[in-house]
């Protein structure tokens, strides 16, 4: 049998994007409107430069990339501030660049600066409210029925009842299992066994099928497609591989043929040449900017005990090969062989210059010549010694998933306080959990935000000896 038309992996729904569109223009929108508002009020009228600013902004803040889940008000304050920060950070630094800030008029300017962050606030917590109720009309809902009481359909039915913005109410389960096999299904009846569906769909108002079989069940999937053939319900199939821990997953085709990405690295296509001018362009300023301080280390270095200026130490880069990573001495030892003991706080080894580079994170700035190398990232999971890679590679699942992309000089892990050592298998599972996490929601914004909380970080030298 030849299917004409293979069933969809779920990627979106009407309503959905109808949420998502909604999401993706909220920021630009207030933005906007808010900038035009503070022109057209305080300077009187618009301009070439503040038309410019506009579709400056507009690049900036769209899509939105703020989750409406947020339950607490203050972690959505501190989203928007922090990301708010970076766009105003990036305007000004375009307009320095350009020598067109005085183009602009600072009362205006600084009143948009100021009253974009609250007003994005108000929107982000009155809208998904209003959509929701919107979408949650009856006439607008759309009935779906999941074919597999199992773990992967129940998991299905319990997010799309918290999701009230897809707009989408599970009528049902179908079976073949009796109730005693099936177990506790919720709120949710079984409707029927598998052979009843094809007639329940053409003779209710049904919109989608869920096939939600394990993968192992495909002749009973494709007896299912073929008698859903003539109905007209949207059908998606939801492979039991999301049951996993996925990097990065999306569709895929290759001439015509769909796959699924279960484990990629988020640096594909466009990504990667953004993700990669970014390292360039902040690792050359940094590096202009600190050269000076970067001569004075180097002097302090070879003054303040015997050995190198610089200490060298194979770590892991991307796709787990070896790279040497660049960092100034700040101990009186080069470890570098099978066996690398982490540094500890008032650790015999450290030398007393050492001590107060590393509280800093000076010793860190010669890997600004790995960004330059394309060994290392500005930002990205931080490099271990390759004799721990080995040690836990092998007791934590998934820690080699943090080599899907370069190394970075600082990461998402660093700037929630997991630096330092890790003395204990939960510290560096932890670590390995923020890495993942990065690879999972990666994004240029995201990066950025992690730079200037590092510099916070630093600061206040948590963890740092």
């Amino acid at each position: 049998m030849i299917v004409a038309n293979p069933p969809r992996f779920i990627t979106s729904h009407r309503p959905l994007r109808a949420a998502a569109l909604v999401r993706a223009a909220i920021d630009p929108v207030v933005a906007i409107a808010t900038l035009l508002a503070c022109v057209v009020s305080l300077d009187g009228g618009l301009d070439g430069p503040a038309l410019i600013l506009t579709l400056l902004v507009f690049a900036l803040t769209f899509p939105g990339s703020r989750d409406w889940s947020h339950a607490n008000a203050r972690a959505l304050v501190r989203d928007i501030v922090a990301n708010w920060l970076v766009v105003i950070g990036l305007l000004l630094l375009l307009g320095w660049a350009s020598q067109t800030l005085d183009a602009f008029d600072r009362h205006s300017i600084a009143a948009w600066a100021l009253a974009t962050p609250a007003l994005l606030f108000a929107a982000h917590r009155v809208a998904p409210g209003v959509l929701a109720r919107v979408l949650a009309a009856e006439d607008r809902q759309r009935v779906a029925v999941i074919v597999g009481a199992n773990e992967l359909g129940r998991g299905l039915a319990a997010r799309i009842a918290a999701n009230p913005l897809l707009g989408i109410r599970v009528a049902g389960y179908f079976d073949d299992r009796g109730a005693q096999r099936l177990g506790d299904t919720g709120a949710r009846r079984v409707l029927g066994p598998l052979r009843n569906l094809a007639d329940y769909v053409k003779s209710g108002r049904i919109d989608i099928i869920y096939i939600a079989l394990p993968m192992c069940s495909h002749p009973r999937v494709r007896m299912l497609l073929d008698e859903l053939h003539d109905t007209t319900a949207s059908i998606y199939f939801v492979p039991d591989i999301l049951l996993f821990d996925l990097i990065q997953a999306r569709v895929d085709t290759i001439g015509g043929m769909p796959l699924l990405a279960v484990c990629e690295s988020p640096y594909a296509g466009i990504n990667a040449l953004i993700k990669r001018t970014s390292d360039l362009v902040l690792a050359s300023a940094i590096l202009v900017l600190t050269a000076p301080l970067a001569a004075a280390i180097a002097l302090g270095v070879k003054l303040s005990s015997p050995g190198s200026v610089l200490f060298r130490q194979r770590r892991y880069g991307v796709d787990g090969r070896e790279i040497v990573v660049y960092k100034f001495r700040t101990m009186t030892c080069l470890e570098d062989g099978d066996v690398v003991r982490q540094v500890t706080r008032d650790d015999p080894r450290t030398t007393r210059f050492g001590a107060f580079l590393r509280r800093y994170s000076l010793d860190e700035l010669p890997q600004l010549v790995n960004v330059i190398q394309g060994r290392m990232s500005v930002v990205g999971p931080r490099p271990h010694a390759v004799a721990h890679n080995e040690l836990y590679r092998k007791l934590i699942r998934g820690y080699m998933i943090r080599h899907k992309v370069r190394p970075g000089i600082t990461g998402l892990a660093q700037v929630r306080g997991l630096r330092g050592e890790t003395e204990s298998i939960e510290k560096m599972c932890a670590r390995v959990e923020c890495d993942l996490e990065y690879l999972r929601h990666w994004s240029l914004l995201l990066d950025l935000r992690i730079v200037l909380r590092t510099i916070v970080v630093v600061l206040k030298r948590d963890n740092a000896y």
